[in-house]
Parts: C-alpha cells; sequence; structure tokens
C-alpha cells in the first residue's frame, strides 16, 4: 500500500473576497462538503497570506491587490 500526499491547496483571493478587517474564512465556499472542518479566520492584513491550522489550506492576496484601512 502506498500513501500519497498532496500539497495544501493554495488560493489566491481578492481584496473584494476579503472581510472589512483584511480576513478570509475557511473552509471557503468552493470546497467540497466532505472537506469541511470548523470555520477559521485567516487574517491577510499584515503580510498578504496566511494558512488554515486545520487543513494547511493557504490563501494569499493576488498580486497588486491592496486592502483597505479598515482596522
Amino acid at each position: 500500500m502506498s500513501i500519497t500526499t498532496q500539497a495544501p491547496a493554495t488560493v489566491e483571493v481578492t481584496a473584494k473576497d476579503c472581510q472589512h478587517n483584511g480576513s478570509v474564512f475557511c473552509p471557503n465556499p468552493k470546497m467540497a462538503l466532505w472537506s469541511n472542518h470548523p470555520r477559521v479566520f485567516i487574517d491577510l492584513s499584515h503580510d498578504g497570506q496566511g494558512q488554515c491550522p486545520y487543513c494547511g489550506t493557504a490563501y494569499k492576496l493576488k498580486a497588486g491587490e491592496v486592502l483597505s484601512g479598515g482596522h
């Protein structure tokens, strides 16, 4: 038996995909139901990227996207 591991997905998001505080949530609406886990918010406001502690999905802002300053 062989076990194949797959690298976590990377999801590029736009500023419009983010909440007013610069965060996105995981699992995101495009994920399959079987992959659900408790909803967590990933903060992208500091360096434009973050990773889900449950599934390892990485989220990053698309190149050229800027978050508005709503802290």
